[in-house]
Order: structure tokens, then sequence, then C-alpha cells
């Protein structure tokens, strides 16, 4: 009897197994679809595992910065402040729940975003031209001079500006002054010029020339007629001036150099890659390295810190480290770290701290500070079995 009765068990088993596999998968396109959400949701869970929605606050503060350019209207710098202060206050509140806390964080990230391109826009206003202007006296000092392939030019900041429909006089001008003609950076000068309105864009969507020399608090641009004169300044020149005149002086007078030693565009290539002056380039040349793809290895960014810092961390570790009695008792990859630190410092002012470099700069930094406090490149997670070895 118990004999018969082991088939019937068995096919009772094999249908209720079966019963069950089609529950937990269906027929059709349930069954299709099912394991998808069950990846699609494991997918999910990973990516919100901890520290790894922390790169999305970056981009919801970039979001933020791109709703200011969008807005309509210049929207008043107290309320994109409040704005700000409210999300981050909702955003602590609700800290302990595990939904709505990242969600609050990526609101107030964008909030800020907003805030502070506001605030930086208001905190660099200034008077612009509204007219064009002929036949202008214009003094004050150079604070930047570029050599271009047809002619030079030269940021002024006004200390005297008179001349036809001006209402307000603007703070910096740029003016395109002859070849070779251009006076050093902390010079004051009198000259003559032709001055005209920020050029907005030349089609619509284009590139927008007025407020890209807005956030430069340039306020004009035209021609010198003339010559240009360098007097007694009458009055004392600032600290950043006195800096941007040293550094400008060392970035002449290395890019002089080397274009004497490798003349053509050779040396400035050369020079670019050192004190990132890249105007000295010819035109079929920078042509050259656009339509190649290669333009942007003349910009000073990840690349080229990299290879400094590390060139320096080298040579100064291997050297130390040819002493016995400071390679044994010391800690020379912290004082290494310490020398690629400071030179890449010196590269970032020596190349003109672009926007580029300053975010290169940042990140070397963070990696040569983390080798002085010990702290590991890549946190390597070790088995609990070793690290706990049973006994």
């Amino acid at each position: 009897m118990a004999l018969s009765q082991k088939p019937q068990a068995k096919a009772w088993d094999l249908d209720a197994a079966r019963r069950r596999a089609g529950r937990v998968a269906p027929s059709g396109l349930a069954g299709i679809f099912g394991p998808l959400r069950t990846l699609l949701a494991q997918w999910a869970v990973a990516e919100v595992a901890p520290g790894r929605l922390v790169p999305w606050l970056a981009v919801a503060f970039g979001l933020g910065i791109v709703g200011y350019f969008t807005a309509d209207r210049e929207p008043a710098w107290w309320a994109a402040s409040m704005a700000a202060v409210v999300a981050i206050t909702i955003a602590y509140a609700a800290r302990q729940r595990p939904v709505g806390f990242p969600l609050a964080l990526g609101v107030a990230a964008m909030a800020v975003g907003f805030a502070v391109a506001t605030l930086q826009t208001a905190r660099i206003a200034h008077p612009v031209l509204q007219f064009t202007a002929s036949s202008v006296t214009l003094s004050g000092f150079v604070e930047i001079r570029e050599e271009r392939e047809r002619s030079d030019r030269i940021v002024v900041r006004v200390h005297k500006l008179s001349g036809a429909r001006i209402a307000e006089v603007p703070e910096r001008v740029r003016v395109a002054v002859r070849k070779g003609t251009a006076p050093a950076v902390g010079s004051f000068v009198e000259l003559k010029a032709h001055l005209s309105p920020p050029l907005p864009p030349l089609r619509p969507g284009g590139y927008d020339f007025a407020r890209d020399m807005y956030f430069q608090r340039i306020g004009a641009s035209g021609y010198a007629l003339g010559k240009i004169t360098v007097v007694t300044p009458p009055v004392a020149p600032g600290f950043w001036l006195r800096y941007a005149s040293i550094i400008d002086g060392m970035r002449e007078g290395i890019d002089k150099r080397i274009r004497a030693v490798v003349p053509g565009d050779h040396g400035s290539i050369a020079s670019a890659l050192i004190t990132g002056k890249r105007d000295a380039i010819s035109a079929p040349v920078n042509d050259a390295m656009y339509v190649s793809s290669l333009a942007h290895v003349l910009s000073i960014s990840g690349y080229h810190m990299a290879v400094v810092a590390g060139i320096v961390f080298f040579f100064i570790r291997a050297g130390l480290a040819l002493v016995p009695s400071l390679a044994t008792r010391k800690p020379i990859k912290k004082w290494a770290a310490v020398g690629a630190l400071i030179a890449a410092a010196f590269y970032l002012l020596l190349s003109g701290a672009e926007v580029a470099t300053q975010r290169s700069f940042i990140m070397i930094a963070i990696v040569l500070l983390g080798v002085m406090l010990d702290r590991p490149g890549i946190m390597a997670q070790t088995p609990q079995a070793e690290r706990c070895p049973r006994t």
C-alpha cells in the first residue's frame, strides 16, 4: 500500500512545485517583466547605497546655476538666498527619512546653485557702456596683456574716462593695440580709444560675448587711437595688481626665453604648456589642433598638473631615499607630497590659473593631502575572516 502511494505523492509534489513556479514566474509578459523588474530594483538599491548619491549633488548644483541663466528676469538676491536657506532647513529636518532626505538634499543643492549664481552676479555688478563712444580719453592701470597674431590686447582698470555719450564709467575696458606696443602689466597708461558696448551673440543661441565680458568685469571694448603713454601713477597700485605684475613678469620672461631658443610654433607650443600663453601660436596651427581634436593639450589641466606634481614627488622621494638615516626614520613620502603640492601651486599661478587648471589643482591637492594624512587611495574591503582570524 505504501509502495502504491509513492508515485502519487511524487506526482502531487511535482504539481505543487509547478504551481509555485507559476506564481513566482508567471507566463506571458509578466514572466518577462518580472525578472526585469527585480533586476532594476536591485540596480536601484545599489545606486542609492551609502555614498553613491553624493556625486549627484554637483549635478544638482549645476542645474541650479542653469536655472539662473534661463530665468526671464534677474532674480532678487535676497529671495534666492531665502529659498536656499529654507531648502537646507528642510533637508536637515528630513535627515532621518531614507527617501525624503536624498530628494530634499538634491533640491537644496539646486537652490544653493541658483543662489550662488545670483549672489555672484550681484557681487560683480558694474557699469556697462550703452552706446559707442569715439575719441575717448582713457587712463588707468594695465591688468592683463595678451599677445595675438596681428595685434595685442590689454585690459585697463579705469582711473579716468571722459568722452561723449558716457553716462556711467566702466570699471574695466578691453582695448586692442598695435602689435608689440602693449605696455607691461601694472603700468599706468594714458591713451585715446574708440569704445563700443560688449558684443551680443552673433546669432540666436550663439556664444554670448557680452555675458562673458560681464563676468570678467569688462564694461566696454574697442581699439586704441594713436600712441599709448606710460606715466607715473597718481595712486598706488593695490596688492592684487602688484601680484599680477610679478606673475606676468615671470611668465613673460619664461615665454621670451623659450621662444628665443625654440623659434616658431614649436616654441609657442612649448611656452603654452608652461606659461599658459597660447596667443603666439599661429592661426593655421591653432586650426589644425582643433580639427585634430588636440586643442585640449594646450589647455593646462589634469594631465599637465599630474605630470608636474608626479615628477616633483618622484624626484624628492627618490633623493631622500638615498639617505638611509632619513629613509628609515622620517616620513619622506609625506615630505615629497608637500613638495609636490608646492610645485603644483606654483604651476597654477605661473600658468594663469584658468578654471580648468584650478579644478585640476584641487584634485591633485586632495590626493596629496591624502598622502600626508595616511589615507589610502582605494579603500579595499578586507574579508571578516582576515580581519579577525580564528584561533
